[in-house]
């Protein structure tokens, strides 16, 4: 099943991607006689696995009925459109610490983007003015979907809502200014996700998927997920034993090598308006920033 978050005309609205296009699930209730009201990506995590599990029975049902597609939203919205912890993993790959000159972590490096990093595909983001080193970083992101505390690697997956691509985006100017990195990673819409959900229930091992990143339509990162050095199950067991994690909590779990910063410095061409920077990971679909 694959869920998004559309703007319609200045409402939020859950969707159902289904094989014939995007399907509000306001809709579905409204045909199924419901008085659900109005569904959003905040309010099918705040009621946790009841939510879920009603999501899936309208979805189910649509599906029998054969339901033919809405209009295209007028925007779309990171399918997680307000997380509530936005956990990203530095140097997971280990191809991507040596070119980033740094040494292969014994444990995950962890570090935090906010709700203004936030953004769905489609969207253009800039540098902030003082950033003139913008440099991409395709990955898989988790989506928790259940209440997870010192979860075991063996429990870790029963879990997750589902996944997403996500991009990374960072001011390696300002990443580097100090020995935080908060700053150069946490600007507005550095933190891409879309452009839908996939659930877990579809995606056979998280720990074994492609993930291409590509920049004007030219491939510039290709890895398979199996290569990191900290897999799904270790980072949602290692995070949940030192803060708890929620439903519509998102982890990035990390790039693979051919960002920017890993080429001689030479032959650095940072991101620049009017560029455009595509994610893939194998069966999540296609996110799509501009850079403006």
């Amino acid at each position: 099943m694959k869920i998004a978050t559309g703007n319609y005309h200045g409402t939020e609205e859950l969707v159902w991607i289904s094989d014939k296009g995007p399907i509000q699930i306001r809709r579905i209730a409204e045909l199924r006689g419901l008085d659900e009201g109005f569904w959003t990506s905040t309010r099918l995590f705040q009621d946790g696995e009841k939510a879920q599990s009603t999501i899936r029975g309208m979805v189910d049902w649509a599906q029998r009925e054969g339901l033919e597609p809405d209009a295209e939203p007028t925007e779309w919205m990171a399918p997680v459109s307000h997380p509530g912890k936005i956990i990203c993993v530095g140097l997971n790959y280990r191809p991507h610490a040596a070119e980033s000159a740094l040494e292969v972590p014994e444990t995950p490096v962890l570090f935090s983007k906010f709700q203004n990093a936030i953004v769905g595909t489609d969207a253009t983001i800039s540098a902030p003015a003082d950033s003139h080193q913008m440099d991409y970083e395709a990955e898989l992101v988790i989506v928790m979907g259940r209440h997870c505390a010192k979860a075991s690697e063996s429990d870790a997956l029963s879990y997750v809502y589902g996944y997403c691509n996500g991009n990374d985006f960072s001011a390696r100017d300002l990443q580097f200014r100090t020995s935080q990195w908060l700053l150069g990673k946490s600007a507005d819409g550095f933190g891409a996700m879309g452009p839908y959900v996939v659930t877990a229930d579809e995606i056979a091992d998280p720990d074994q998927l492609e993930i291409i990143g590509t920049r004007n339509g030219q491939e510039v990162q290709h890895s398979n997920t199996r290569e990191m050095i900290f897999s799904c199950r270790y980072l949602i067991s290692y995070i949940s034993h030192y803060m708890t994690l929620e439903p519509g909590d998102v982890i990035f779990t990390g790039t693979p090598e051919g960002v920017i910063l890993g080429q001689s410095p030479d032959t650095r061409e940072w991101l620049q308006p009017g560029e455009q920077v595509d994610v893939k990971v194998q069966g999540l679909g296609e996110l799509i920033t501009h850079i403006g």
